[in-house]
């Protein structure tokens, strides 16, 4: 299974684009993290920890994940 790493200072956020279910969840919480139009579409620099975190723990499909640094 492929996986794509996106990180910041603190945290590094894991996609698994195998399992997303493309729900919207994450752009709809994290509009400045997540921009399916952009490349890189995570910019995991333009959230808090806390925030990543949560949104992430909102993922219905679990593709994302994260690991901190």
């Amino acid at each position: 299974m492929s996986q794509k790493e996106y990180s910041n200072e603190n945290l590094t956020v894991i996609w698994r684009p195998e399992r997303c279910a493309h729900a919207g969840i994450c752009v709809k919480m994290l509009p400045q993290v997540y921009n399916p139009k952009e490349r890189p579409w995570i910019k995991a620099e333009n959230a808090s920890i806390e925030e990543l975190k949560n949104q992430i723990d909102h993922c219905p499909s679990g593709a994302l994940s994260y690991r901190e640094n």
